[in-house]
Parts: C-alpha cells; structure tokens; sequence
C-alpha cells in the first residue's frame, strides 16, 4: 500500500491538485467522472504537438513515420496492460461510449434479430443501457436486466433462465459506477459461454482500479475509457476477440477502414483498422501510454490497496455522521461511496461542499433506473484515487456536519 511519504509526492504531480475553490484547497472526490492528470501525460501532448504532430499509417514522410510508430507503440502499451493476445485486438475509440456503440450497432447487424434478447443489469450505465435499447428496437430483439438485492450486488438466482431464453449477447459492468460494486464477471462470462454467448464488460470504473486480464476473464469484448486511468478525455479502447472483431461489419466508413474502393465495391481493411475510420487522436493515444507507464511505475497492486484503505476510512466516517444512508454496501466494491444526508436533496448538498471547496457528484450518475429501484432522485457520490488523503476525508466529514446544521 501507498505510504503518506509516497503519496504526498505523488500530488506534486497534479498541479490542478494545487488550488484553492472559493479561497478553500480544493478537495476533489470526482474522480469516478474523471479523474485529474499527472503533469508528465499534460506534457507527452505538448511534445506531440510540437515534434512529430502528422498524420499517420499513410504517410511516407519523417514526421508521419514518427508518428505512426508511437501510435502503433501505444497500442502495444495496452494491450500488454489489459494482456490482450494480438495487439491488432486493441481498437482505438473516443471512449467507453462509443465502444459499446460499435458493438452494438455492428454486433446488432451481424447476429440479432426477431425473438433474440440481450441480457444487461440493473445497475448499468445509461451507456451500457441506451445503445442496446437502439439495437433491440432496431432488430426486433428484447432488452433483459439482472436484478440486484439492496445491497447493490446481482441476483443471479435465474442466470440459466435469462440465458437460455434466446440470449445472443450479455453486456454487464465490471464495476458500477455509483455503487462502487465489483461484480463477478468471470462467473457471468463462464456461464454465459456455455450456451456460447459472448460478453462485453463496460470496464470504464474498474480499468484505474483493478488488474484487468483480458485472457484470464476470457471476456469476448472489453471497453473502457481513457480520462478515467490518468489520461485525457476523448480516446478509449474497444478490446474484442479476434475471430470475433473479423465477423463484425464496419461501424463507419471512410479513410483508414478501407483496403480498396471502387464505385462498385470497398473491400474492408484488416484489424484493427477496419474499425478505426478516419483521422485518429494520436497525441491522446500517446498520452494513454504515457499514463499507463505512470500506473505501472506505482504497482496496480499498491493503487488498490490504498484506495480500499480510503474508502473503509471513509465509509467509517461517514456511518458515524447522523441522517448519513449509504447505498452500494455489497462485500466487494471499489473506492466509491453513494449516499444521502437525512432528507437534504443531494443537489442543495453538493452545492454547498462545492463552496466550501470539496468536488463530488450529485444526481442519479446516469443510472436513473437505479435511482429508480431505490426510489430515491440521486445520491451524493464520493470517489477517490490514489493522489486523496484522509485529511481531506476529514475535511469532507467536517463540511458535511455544517451542511446538516445549515438545514438542521
């Protein structure tokens, strides 16, 4: 784990870390929205803009060469991370979004139609629930959910039911985003591929937190974003099986996707190109390397264990503040706390720490049917990661006592 010492230089880091929000330190538990940048990935985007900025694969030229080979070094870089097979498995996206979207529109012309079901959860993403209602309504097919107890953990009583009954795809989160629950996709997947269903895994919260091993999960695809593993906004990864990825239509056409085009016919190119259309985000792509060589350098190992320190620092702190309902308490979950302070509507809160200058989420984390199974509007969420300390828990716990006297 993460000593202080260590910690300490690691927010040395950060530099937006080192300001003050309403002349307060800011304190910023956001981060499973987005989490903040070490100034050596801000810097890779600088150098790439400034030496080799070029387009690339097609170009002859010094520059392009450059560019192609630290683009193409960036793929490597992630799937030796995720321990993909064959790095031509690691598709570029603009994020978990459009990964899930890719599947589901390509995966939807390929394989569902009239009867078909796609199998999801309650407590997925609007992400991983609204393009899937597209390609169901698209195709005929029907949209199915695993239920979850009131601890935030799947019922997976009638797995086999929900499976047999015409499923062609299961499509599940690794971690929720508001709840912090880290489900057992390993089980799910292995289930599932008995009556040889694929499974996508919306990896967007677990890929900072948890030691992904594509090939040891046996995941059929695996999506995840960038901004959420110390990197910029704009660029994630598709992770799919190869035989699989070469069944699936193109999800858009134009440059780069194509080998040759004729009036009368394109041929498609080879993975991974065949789904990365266009002008590629390069210098984000070297930045994502530059973030995963930052990761790795720190040990995944070290990360998890301290930010599972943080979050039973917290979650003690925050049980012992009255009116304080914790929602997302299942026995394995990442550094994510849900919760509501007595009947103070979580904006009027948010508002108010965001005065005193602590950074949280308020609203339903674009999981309204979740909000929906506990009927409540929203929650207060408090994530951390591996730059947090205790004392800005405490400072969070202070603040929170004077939101309960403002509205007590």
């Amino acid at each position: 784990m993460l000593d202080k010492n260590t910690v300490h230089d690691l927010r040395k880091q950060f530099p937006i870390l080192h300001q003050t929000v309403y002349n307060k330190p800011l304190v910023y538990f956001d981060n499973a929205a987005t989490n903040q940048k070490p100034q050596r990935v801000i810097n890779i985007l600088n150098t790439y803009y400034s030496t080799i900025n070029s387009n690339i694969h097609r170009g002859v030229h010094y520059l392009s060469q450059q560019a192609t080979t630290a683009f193409e070094e960036s793929r490597q870089a992630v799937q030796t991370f995720i321990n993909a097979r064959h790095s031509y498995e690691v598709v570029f996206t603009r994020g978990t979004t459009e990964s899930i979207n890719l599947i589901a529109s390509s995966f939807g012309k390929r394989y569902l139609g009239a009867g078909d079901t796609v199998l999801i959860s309650a407590m997925e993403h609007h992400s991983n629930i609204v393009p899937w209602q597209m390609a169901c309504a698209e195709h005929g097919a029907t949209l199915k959910v695993i239920p979850i107890d009131d601890s935030g953990s799947l019922i997976l009583d009638n797995l086999e039911q929900l499976l047999e009954n015409n499923c062609r795809l299961v499509a599940l989160t690794h971690v929720s985003n508001t709840l912090g629950t880290i489900n057992p996709i390993k089980e799910i997947i292995e289930r599932a591929h008995k009556y040889d269903i694929p499974v996508l895994i919306d990896g967007a919260q677990a890929i900072s937190h948890l030691q992904i091993d594509v090939q040891a999960l046996d995941c059929d695809f695996y999506c995840f974003s960038a901004h959420k593993m110390y990197a910029p906004m704009g660029i994630g990864v598709l992770y799919g099986k190869e035989n699989l990825l070469n069944e699936l239509p193109p999800y858009q056409g134009g440059g780069e996707m194509i080998k040759t085009v004729t009036f009368d016919k394109t041929t498609f190119n080879e993975l991974p190109f065949k789904f990365e259309a266009g002008t590629p985000n390069v210098g984000d792509a070297l930045a994502l390397k530059e973030a995963i060589d930052f990761m790795n350098e720190i040990g995944l190992d070290a990360i998890r264990n301290y930010e599972d320190y943080l979050l039973e620092y917290a979650t003690k702190k925050l049980t012992a503040i009255d009116g304080v309902k914790i929602y997302g308490t299942a026995h394995e979950k990442t550094s994510v706390i849900s919760f509501l302070l007595g009947n103070i509507h979580p904006y009027d809160a948010g508002i108010i720490l965001d005065k005193l200058g602590i950074a949280v989420r308020t609203g339903h984390h674009c999981t309204q049917p979740l909000m929906d199974f506990y009927k409540i509007p929203g929650t207060i969420r408090a994530s951390f990661a591996l730059y947090n300390t205790t004392e800005e828990i405490d400072t969070f716990v202070d603040a929170l006592h004077k939101v309960n006297l403002m509205f007590g």
